[in-house]
Parts: C-alpha cells; sequence; structure tokens
C-alpha cells in the first residue's frame, strides 16, 4: 500500500475565517484529522462526514495525548494510506512543536507538507488595534516562550538583548510567568513604565484585554484574572490602542443589538 500525505496546518489564532484557503482544502478533503485544543471547532464543520476526527488537545499540566503519541498516531495513519491533516493552532512552526513532527515524518519516509498559519502574537494585538510594528514606534519585533524557567526556558534567554535591543515583544504561554518576566525585562534596563497589553482569547468573540505597564501589568492580570490562552505585548506601540482599537467595539455592539453578550462556550473546553 503507498503511504498517505501529511499535511502539517495552521488554523490560524482562532477567528475562522482566517485560515488560509490551501488550510481549508486541506481539511476538507482529510481522510484523518489530528486537531488541537486552540482550533476553533467550526473549521472542523469542513471535514468529509466520514472523516475520523482524532482530539489532540493539550492545556497546562494536561496533555490528551503527549507529543510521541500524536507523532505515531501521524506515521501510523500515513501509512495506512490515509491523507491527514495535522490542524495546530496559529502556525505550525511557532511553539506548535511542527517542526518536531515533520522530523519525524521525514525519518518514517512519509510525505508532507507545511501549510502556515496566521500566528496569534500578530492576529491578537492587532484585533485588539495594537500594531506590532510601526515607523514612529517600533522597527523590531520578537516572538518568545513564555513558558517554564528552566534551561530550556527563560533563563536560558537573552534578557539584557531582549530589555534593550527589541522594541515589541511578544510572550506566547507565559501568564504563569509573567511576575518573572516583566522583573527580569526591568532588571537588564527595560524602562517599567514600558506599556504592555495583554490579549485573552485574541480574535475570538471572548477576546479581553487589559493594559498596563512593565512595572504593574502583573497585579493588573492577577485582579482581573486573566487566563490562558493569553499573549502579552511589551512596547510602546501599545499605546496605539487607544486610537485604533476596533474587535472589541464590534463585539460590543453585536452584543447590544442581540440582547445578550457573545459567547462561545464550546471553544473553551
Amino acid at each position: 500500500m503507498k503511504p498517505g500525505k501529511v499535511h502539517l496546518v495552521g488554523a490560524g489564532p482562532g477567528d475562522p475565517k482566517l485560515i488560509t484557503v490551501y488550510g481549508l482544502e486541506c481539511i476538507q478533503k482529510a481522510d484523518v484529522i489530528a486537531y488541537d485544543r486552540l482550533v476553533n471547532p467550526e473549521l472542523l464543520t469542513y471535514a468529509k462526514e466520514d472523516a475520523e476526527l482524532v482530539y489532540c488537545g493539550k492545556s497546562p499540566g494536561k496533555h490528551h495525548l503527549i507529543q510521541n503519541e500524536i507523532h505515531e498516531l501521524l506515521v501510523e495513519k500515513a501509512l495506512q494510506g490515509k491523507n491527514v491533516t495535522r490542524l495546530k493552532g496559529g502556525d505550525p512552526f511557532v511553539f506548535g512543536r511542527g517542526g518536531e513532527e515533520a522530523e519525524i515524518l521525514a525519518a518514517n519516509g512519509i510525505e508532507y507538507d507545511i501549510v502556515p498559519g496566521i500566528t496569534a502574537g500578530i492576529a491578537a494585538p492587532a484585533y485588539a488595534g495594537i500594531p506590532v510594528t510601526h515607523r514612529d514606534h517600533a522597527s523590531s519585533y520578537a516572538i518568545v516562550t513564555g513558558h517554564g524557567r528552566d534551561y530550556k526556558g527563560q533563563d536560558n534567554l537573552n534578557w539584557q538583548a531582549l530589555a534593550q535591543g527589541i522594541d515589541t515583544i511578544a510572550f506566547y504561554m507565559g501568564i504563569g510567568n509573567m511576575p518573572f518576566i516583566c522583573e527580569k525585562l526591568m532588571e537588564h534596563g527595560r524602562d517599567g513604565n514600558t506599556p504592555v497589553a495583554v490579549i485573552e482569547w485574541g480574535t475570538t468573540e471572548n477576546q479581553r484585554t487589559i493594559t498596563g505597564t512593565l512595572s504593574s501589568i502583573s497585579v493588573k492580570a492577577i485582579k482581573e484574572e486573566i487566563q490562558n490562552p493569553s499573549i502579552f505585548l511589551v512596547g510602546d506601540v501599545v499605546q496605539l490602542r487607544e486610537k485604533i482599537q476596533w474587535f472589541e467595539r464590534v463585539i460590543e455592539s453585536e452584543s447590544i443589538i442581540e440582547g445578550n453578550e457573545s459567547e462561545c462556550p464550546s471553544f473553551k473546553n
């Protein structure tokens, strides 16, 4: 039997309309869809009626399938001749372990391709009215993991370079470590008055944004009970939100028209 093909697809940041045309085609043609927790369930409605849907979700401290099991699943289904779509939130190569999965597929001689997706570090700020670069405020931008403190995490980062050499920094998966991260940036020279935004459930109907400064945002995030999935953005571009925020105003106006608040509880599973 000829092996099938695996598509490593970025589903985008949450709004289902932000998936790419090719990403949607991969969903529609798949025999098997292995999807992550942050994939909007609406995208799965485009699958074939007989498609096998396999949940591979991960949340802090709880993994439905560990990464090695996901590797085995992709190889097994492809060797059965199946057309497999590995559907990942955001972009498969931005903290999505897509590189690890591609390595495994290559090692097993399985054909695959990579379908980039819009990553939350760009999309969530855009939906919050914050451009990550701006001619007057920011000519450099970095995406940084905010998860973990061991040699694989924050203590291995070049804090001085981040604090003094990058205009805008987006931290992924960093809500639990926010006090540590903010302290490190200030310790290495970043002004404590630097604007910071925290964006929860970016690009979805549940989007919520709070702003503060490097020295104040941690306390504010705790007070506001900010939860994952969230990113936080450090840099002067955050101050532009006051002028150009748009998406949350749309949500608010639609809620008023409908007479109730918009929610998508199924997306929070």
